[in-house]
């Protein structure tokens, strides 16, 4: 009996012993070999990781004046597991946020830890709801520090500039193309509650400072900016266009100095802005360039030495039927020169030039002009236009394409082709971004780049040539001319494509494209309305409507530059005024 009662004893002992042992090794294994899993689900419960947001980089024009920057805000939020009074809560966030009780109640609801109440609540606000929520010791309701993207200017260069979404990513212009400099790299802290929710202090090492994103300053003058916004305005005012784009560029470096689209939207509103306000004309609209078309028709015949500048050609007195269709000129010209068809506009004279450079030529100098492809600015969603090779051309297109129509290009496009003529025949990247500055001071410049030669030197000074005589009482553009300054340039009036096919009726797209001084170009400006209201139809055409806001621009932006006026050039006489009245498609 003894015995047997020491064999119980000895039984309940090693029970015992194996009981502990398992519950060591269990200790054991959960402290070594799960620690990190349980210790993160314990952190779940009573720590969260808190973004500190970087400042977003400033936007710069090129004198360093402020065009986009931050200020600073709050989001408030709620870890609803924290609450400890919803009902008096409710009363203190309507009041403090503005927004409705039924909404705040329903966000409430559940246990969700991160409840985004409110974003950009302005500091001050956000101060006041601190001191209330702890005078009534309501619990559950956090504040981050953030902060909301400020446009100085409004609209002025709404397009170029672009804007950022709530999670401080760009939207559009110069915000969506140049993100991965402008955003930096944001922080974090993680941050932990006691059971009633209050904050205790900070994990040591646990904060990652943020990385402030670069400073960011465009090629474009805010000054220069400014003439083109008044003039642009005042161009919608006057002729009511559909749409309307002015472009400014510095023809040697391919900087662009101004750009500005109508119809266009104010960045600080930018909810409530509609889809046609807010696309940028100048690299997304596609359109027939019309006759200023006509400076690559003659380029790629003089360049190829097919004519000389005085070669004259026989225009047909105005009517040319090729291909079994007529071609139209706008008054009856018989021998013009290569001069003339320029100052003149001559479609029959544009088309024979494209004839004898022949179909595969003319082609490859209209690509080496860059059109049919992307111009490579620094700005999101531009579009190639749409240039088609020879084997899809019709027999007539031979004839069409000279005078800028069964093309597609944008505004831009087209400026870059002038800055062509204008830089001596070289095709340069047009540029909105000048330079990115690091947090640490280090500037990094854009150079110009230059794409290739399109034409001789002595080709461009030739069509340079041609072109100041469009901009006098000979030529089209008369009403274009700024007093003390040669002009060269060129009037397009495009009819308006219909998009269902064909053209509309009575519906004009109507350009001047320019640059001065001739001999030294200081910049290229481009001037597009797109179906403009004039008081009669025979006035709706580029030299008597794009001419004109040209010519305010260019005399304004000349006086601004500071460029010295070297001869006695005046505004057209009565007599050239009459001669541009008569102008028609040009």
């Amino acid at each position: 009996m003894k015995w047997n009662s020491r064999i119980r004893c000895a039984l309940v002992c090693l029970a015992f012993t194996a009981l502990f042992s398992a519950f060591s090794f269990r200790l054991v294994y959960l402290q070594m070999s799960r620690h990190d899993e349980y210790a993160e689900l314990a952190a779940e419960k009573h720590v969260y990781r808190q973004a500190i947001f970087a400042e977003r980089g400033e936007i710069l024009d090129a004198n360093n004046q402020v065009l986009a920057h931050n200020t600073p805000v709050e989001t408030v939020v709620a870890d609803a597991t924290h609450l400890n009074n919803r009902d008096a809560l409710i009363p203190v966030l309507r009041d403090a946020l503005e927004i409705p009780a039924n909404e705040l109640s329903e966000k409430l609801q559940g246990e969700r830890r991160y409840i985004v109440l409110k974003r950009e609540v302005p500091t001050a606000v956000a101060t006041l709801l601190r001191e209330k929520l702890r005078a009534q010791n309501l619990r559950g309701i956090y504040f981050e520090r953030d902060s909301t993207r400020v446009y100085p200017n409004g609209s002025m260069l709404c397009h170029v500039i672009g804007f950022t979404d709530f999670e401080h990513r760009g939207i559009q212009g110069v915000e969506s193309s140049m993100e991965e400099y402008l955003h930096g790299q944001d922080g974090y802290r993680f941050i932990e509650h006691n059971r009633a929710g209050q904050e205790m202090v900070l994990y040591r090492g646990s904060e990652h400072a943020p990385r402030n994103g670069n400073q960011v300053r465009l090629t474009v003058d805010l000054n220069l900016q400014n003439i083109v916004e008044n003039e642009i305005d005042a161009a919608m005012r006057e002729y009511r266009p559909q749409k309307a784009t002015i472009i400014l560029m510095r023809p040697q470096t391919g900087e662009i100095l101004a750009m500005a689209n109508r119809p266009a939207f104010d960045l600080n509103e930018r909810s409530e802005a509609k889809p046609e306000q807010m696309k940028n004309r100048a690299i997304i609209d596609m359109m027939e360039p019309g006759s200023t078309f006509k400076i690559v028709t003659a380029a790629a015949a003089l360049n190829e030495r097919k004519v000389r500048l005085d070669t004259t050609i026989f225009c047909e007195n105005g009517l040319w039927n090729f291909g079994g269709r007529p071609l139209h000129d706008h008054k009856a010209y018989g021998e013009l020169s290569v001069q003339d068809i320029l100052v003149k506009s001559s479609n029959i004279g544009a088309a024979k030039l494209a004839i004898s450079v022949g179909d595969q030529k003319f082609y490859e100098y209209i690509r080496r002009f860059g059109f049919g492809e992307r111009t490579g600015i620094e700005l999101p969603g531009e579009i190639p236009g749409v240039i088609r090779p020879p084997q899809a051309w019709s027999k007539i297109s031979i004839t069409r394409i000279p005078m800028g129509h069964e093309v597609g290009v944008t505004p831009l496009q087209m400026t870059i082709a002038m800055a062509t003529i204008a830089n001596g025949g070289k095709l340069v990247t047009p540029r909105i971004v000048k330079s990115i500055t690091k947090d640490d001071g280090t500037v990094s410049t854009f150079s110009p780049v230059v794409l290739r030669q399109v034409i001789a030197p002595e080709t461009a000074a030739q069509i340079g040539k041609a072109l100041r005589g469009v901009v006098s009482d000979r030529g089209t553009a008369a009403a274009a001319a700024v007093p003390g300054f040669t002009i060269s340039g060129k009037t397009g009036t495009a009819q308006k494509v219909d998009p269902r096919g064909g053209y509309e009726q009575g519906k004009y797209v109507v350009s001047f494209t320019g640059y001065l001084p001739s001999d030294h170009p200081e910049f290229v400006g481009l001037v597009v309305l797109d179906d403009a209201h004039t008081t009669k139809p025979e006035l709706n055409y580029g030299g008597l409507v794009a001419g004109p806001i040209f010519s305010r621009i260019a005399e304004k932006a000349a006086r601004y530059l500071d460029l010295e006026p070297h001869e006695d050039i005046g505004k057209p006489t009565a007599a050239g005024r009459v001669a541009l009245t008569n102008a028609s498609h040009r």
